[in-house]
C-alpha cells in the first residue's frame, strides 16, 4: 500500500498569508478563499479536473494588487505539489491534454520531471493587459504557471490554440494544465519505480 500523497503549507511575509492542504489521490473537492475571486474560479477548476483535493486560505494585501497573493498562493501550491509526489514511484510522470472553452482552444503538456522549465506561448496581444473580471490581470496567468513549475520541478508547456474571450483563454489554460497534471501524477500500474533511466526525479 503507498503512503499518502499529500501536503500541508503555511507561508506569511509581509505581502500575504498562505494555507494550503493538498490530497493528489483525492477526488476533485475543494475550498479555496484566496480573496481574489477570479482565481478562487482558477483553482477551484485545477482541483475539479485534475482530481486534487485543495483547501486554501489566502490573505494578503490586494487593497495594492493581486499580484502578491495570486504569486504566493501559487509558489506554496507548488511547494505542497513537490511535497505530496514524494519519490515519484509509479507514476505516469507524462500527461497531455487539449481543452476547449467555447472559442478558447488550450494545450498543456506536463512531465513531472524533477527540471523546472515552463514555455508559455499563444495568448493573444494584449492579454496580459486586461483585468478578468476587473481585478486578475491576464499577465497572472503565466506567472502562475511559473510559479507551480518552479517550486513543483515541472516541466511545463501550454499553448493557446485560438479564443477571443480573456476568460474563456484563461479557464481553458488551467483545464488544460489541470488535465495534464491529472494524467501525469496517476499512478500507473505497469510502472515499477521510478520512471526514469536515471533512476530519480
Amino acid at each position: 500500500m503507498t503512503a499518502p500523497r499529500i501536503a500541508s503549507r503555511r507561508r506569511s511575509t509581509s505581502e500575504s498569508t498562505i494555507e494550503l492542504e493538498l490530497n493528489l489521490d483525492g477526488t476533485g473537492q475543494s475550498s479555496i478563499d484566496t480573496s481574489v475571486p477570479f482565481f478562487d474560479h482558477m483553482l477551484t477548476a485545477f482541483a475539479k479536473h485534475s482530481l486534487t483535493d485543495l483547501t486554501v486560505k489566502a490573505t494578503g494585501d490586494t487593497h495594492i494588487d493581486a499580484h502578491h497573493t495570486v504569486e504566493d498562493t501559487a509558489i506554496v501550491l507548488g511547494q505542497a505539489i513537490r511535497e505530496a509526489l514524494g519519490d515519484k514511484a509509479g507514476i505516469s510522470r507524462y500527461g497531455d491534454a487539449l481543452v476547449p472553452l467555447d472559442e478558447a482552444l488550450a494545450q498543456a503538456v506536463v512531465d513531472i520531471s524533477g527540471r523546472p522549465f515552463l514555455v508559455h506561448t499563444g495568448e493573444p496581444e494584449g492579454f496580459e493587459f486586461h483585468l478578468i473580471g476587473g481585478h486578475f490581470t491576464g499577465s497572472l496567468v503565466r506567472h502562475v504557471f511559473e510559479a507551480i513549475t518552479l517550486n513543483a520541478g515541472l516541466t511545463v508547456h501550454v499553448n493557446v490554440k485560438g479564443g477571443r474571450d480573456p476568460h474563456h483563454i484563461a479557464e481553458a489554460e488551467f483545464k488544460a494544465f489541470a488535465r495534464a497534471f491529472r494524467q501525469a501524477k496517476s499512478i500507473d500500474p505497469l510502472v515499477s519505480g521510478i520512471p526514469s533511466t536515471k533512476g530519480a526525479l
